[in-house]
C-alpha cells in the first residue's frame, strides 16, 4: 500500500519505490533458492557500462528528437516548473522494470534454455507491461517490442544490467520529464511543452515520439548494430 501523501511528487516516489523494493526482495529470494546458480549480471564493469549506456541513450533519443524537430514534425512551445524528484521517481521505475524483465528471470531462462527463449519471454513481458500501446496501434506496439529487443541486445553485449537501465532511464527522464515527448504515468509532468503535427507516421501524432516510424527504424538499426558488435566481440 502507498502512504496517503498530499504531495503528488513524494507520492510518486513511494509509488515507484514500493514495487522496486518488491522486485529486489523477490530477486534475492529466488537467487538464494536457486543456490546462486544464475548469474545476475547486475553491476559488471560499472564505469564502462555507464558510459556506454549514457552515450547510446543520448544518441538514440537525440537522433529521434532531432529528426522530428528538423522536419517540423515536433515543436517546443513554452516551459513549466517541475521538481527534480520526478527524475528520481523515473530512475527507480526504470531500475524496477529492467530488473523485472532482464534481471533474474531473463538470466534463469537463458541458463536453463537459451538466449532466444529468454529474449522471447522478456520481450513479451515488457510489451504486455506497456499494454497502453495496444490501444494506440501497430506502430507504437512495434516500437515497444523493438525497444525491448534493443535493451536486450545492449544487455547481451555488455553483460551488465547497468547499460540498459541507463539507456531506458534517459529515454524516460529526458524524453518524458524534460521534453514531454514520451508517455509515462499520467501524473508525470514535463519541463518543455512539445507538440507534434504533420504526417502522423513521422510525428507519432497524439502518441508522440513513441508512435513515430523514426523510433522504429532507429530501434532496428540499434538492434542490428549491437548483435553484430556482439558477434565480433565473441570472435575476437
Amino acid at each position: 500500500p502507498i502512504p496517503d501523501i498530499d504531495n503528488a511528487t513524494v507520492w510518486r516516489v513511494f509509488a515507484e519505490l514500493i514495487p522496486f523494493l518488491a522486485i529486489v526482495i523477490m530477486t534475492v529470494i529466488f537467487w538464494f533458492v536457486d543456490r546462486k546458480k544464475t548469474k545476475l549480471h547486475l553491476t559488471q564493469r560499472p564505469v564502462y557500462s555507464s558510459v556506454l549506456g549514457g552515450t547510446v541513450g543520448l544518441s538514440w533519443l537525440g537522433i529521434s528528437v532531432g529528426i522530428l524537430l528538423f522536419t517540423g514534425s515536433a515543436r517546443i512551445e513554452g516551459t513549466n516548473h517541475i521538481s527534480m524528484l520526478w527524475i528520481l521517481s523515473a530512475f527507480i521505475n526504470t531500475i524496477m522494470q529492467e530488473m523485472l524483465v532482464r534481471g533474474y528471470l531473463y538470466q534463469m531462462i537463458k541458463r536453463n534454455y537459451n538466449v532466444v527463449a529468454a529474449t522471447v519471454v522478456s520481450t513479451m513481458l515488457f510489451t504486455f507491461a506497456h499494454g497502453g500501446a495496444f490501444e494506440a496501434g501497430i506502430l507504437p506496439v512495434l516500437n515497444v517490442l523493438t525497444m525491448s529487443l534493443f535493451m536486450t541486445a545492449v544487455l547481451e553485449y555488455t553483460n551488465s544490467l547497468i547499460a540498459p537501465i541507463i539507456v531506458h532511464f534517459l529515454w524516460n527522464s529526458v524524453g518524458a520529464i524534460i521534453l514531454g515527448g514520451v508517455s509515462l504515468a499520467e501524473d508525470y509532468p514535463h519541463l518543455f511543452n512539445m507538440t507534434f503535427g504533420g504526417n502522423q507516421l513521422l510525428s507519432g501524432g497524439i502518441y508522440k515520439i513513441e508512435g513515430s516510424v523514426v523510433v522504429f527504424v532507429l530501434n532496428v538499426i540499434m538492434i542490428i548494430g549491437f548483435i553484430m558488435a556482439k558477434k565480433k566481440k565473441n570472435i575476437a
